[in-house]
């Protein structure tokens, strides 16, 4: 893997940085959704047919997002949704759902999720059993005729987060022409880690997805990145911070949320 840097702004991959991590090997564009929010998708998808390249979109974060009046993951070849209980939709286990609208790559999954059997008797290359189990697949029929409401309300929490929260952190940022489902609210904070224990200490469960970035895992020591390759992404790494927010929450839990964070800062500290 080819790591492009991140804009401040979505989260998500810079397409200016894009072009320039493109070589002769390269076999897929892998824009991510991240929190909820669509990539820049328009200038990706432009690089990726002016080189020949597929674009995959990682929209696990992303169920139910649009990009200028289309889904988060309808824009590429193929998109990759999360379906973990933690998300907008969710399975009662874990889940995963592949689309495309390529008839040969539809047909290819089909096998690729079952052993790779072109028929009950004949396996036509190696593949695991990845399938969506019916019990599953029952649940999340179920969810999805809620996802619009589900998103609906939690953009009403995020509103009011971002009102709130807006003087004192850096809140997300919803790009013209895309939809936010706000998988996750993801602020930007001076003192981070100090905030991240004042919110623990008051009962509130704020998490930071995530504390290091892909090119600074053990897993990618071998590819010979160092740290200031990525700057945006770095500097994401060390700032970022999840506050809960989920569609039931009542007024007195969004309420511990804001006062926690906000209560923090009242000294005076910027953001």
């Amino acid at each position: 893997p080819r790591f492009v840097d991140a804009r401040r702004q979505d989260l998500g991959m810079d397409p200016t940085l894009l072009e320039r991590a493109i070589t002769p090997r390269t076999r897929a564009i892998v824009p991510v959704h991240l929190a909820g929010h669509p990539a820049e998708m328009e200038p990706i998808l432009k690089i990726g047919e002016r080189y020949g390249v597929p674009v995959v979109e990682d929209a696990a974060q992303a169920v139910g997002a649009t990009y200028h009046g289309r889904r988060a993951g309808s824009l590429g070849r193929a998109g990759c949704f999360s379906l973990h209980p933690l998300k907008n939709l969710h399975a009662f286990g874990d889940a995963g759902v592949i689309v495309s609208d390529d008839e040969a790559l539809y047909r290819w999954l089909v096998k690729a999720r079952n052993h790779g059997l072109r028929s009950r008797d004949e396996v036509e290359f190696w593949s695991p059993n990845t399938r969506l189990d019916t019990l599953q697949a029952a649940v999340l029929t179920v969810m999805l005729a809620h996802l619009d409401e589900w998103i609906r309300e939690r953009r009403d929490v995020a509103e009011e987060y971002r009102a709130g929260l807006r003087d004192v952190v850096e809140v997300p940022q919803e790009t013209p022409g895309c939809l936010h489902t706000y998988q996750t609210f993801v602020i930007l904070a001076e003192r981070r880690d100090a905030l991240l224990e004042h919110l623990r200490e008051r009962g509130v469960d704020a998490k930071v997805h995530y504390p290091i970035a892909i090119h600074a895992q053990p897993a990618a020591q071998a590819l010979g990145y160092r740290r200031g390759d990525f700057p945006v992404a770095e500097w994401l790494a060390d700032h970022v911070l999840s506050l809960p927010l989920y569609a039931e929450m009542t007024v007195e839990q969004r309420a511990a949320v804001l006062e926690g964070v906000r209560s923090f800062y009242r000294g005076g500290c910027p953001a």
